[in-house]
């Protein structure tokens, strides 16, 4: 959460935060309201379930400075190009639930038959829907900024090669430093 808090300073807010569950929500929303307190300058604006992500992205769109924090509604399908969104974040890597009953099965058979469930079954799933969360960010060809994945498996297991594989071509880099410098050269030459 405080990596979270010092990209979107970084960005001057601008920023969709992806998570992969509800709580993960809950609990940035929670420390951002702390963290930002008394900041109009970096506005959260926090879905909840059942909101109209058509809603949820006009308001984005409005507020240039705004923070979006949501879940997988907001994962695909939405299009803010332009100087609102220069940074996605994505909490975690969104392999599939383990209690979900269709990929559970599809899982097990790919294991009875030999294979290995999580290499057929859980990377390509989590590879489509990474993909489909760092798209969120380029929406035309004028389009700039930073995908962060703040899980440290992206860099670590040997599948991150693979996820990262699944992804345009993006530069990739650890540099905390880096990151933050280009959030910050971003932001100034937004001209809200």
């Amino acid at each position: 959460l405080d990596e979270l808090a010092e990209l979107i300073d970084a960005a001057g807010g601008r920023t969709l935060s992806l998570f992969s569950s509800w709580r993960g929500v809950e609990r940035a929303a929670e420390y951002l309201a702390l963290r930002f307190r008394g900041r109009d300058d970096r506005p959260i604006i926090v879905a909840q379930r059942g909101d109209s992500v058509a809603d949820l992205v006009r308001k984005f769109k409005a507020e240039p400075r705004a923070t979006l924090l949501g879940t997988v509604s907001l994962w695909q399908g939405i299009d803010v190009p332009g100087n609102t969104c220069t940074l996605v974040t994505i909490d975690r890597i969104p392999f599939p639930r383990p209690d979900d009953p269709v990929m559970s099965a599809r899982s097990a058979r790919v294991d009875a038959a030999g294979g290995s469930g999580f290499n057929s079954i859980s990377i390509p799933k989590a590879a489509l829907l990474l993909a489909q969360g760092v798209g969120r960010l380029i929406r035309t060809t004028e389009d700039r900024g930073v995908v962060a994945v703040l899980d440290s498996r992206l860099a670590t297991k040997g599948y991150g090669t693979t996820l990262r594989k699944s992804l345009p071509p993006l530069w990739y880099t650890n540099d905390k430093a880096s990151v933050t410098n280009s959030l910050r050269n971003l932001d100034a030459s937004a001209g809200d």
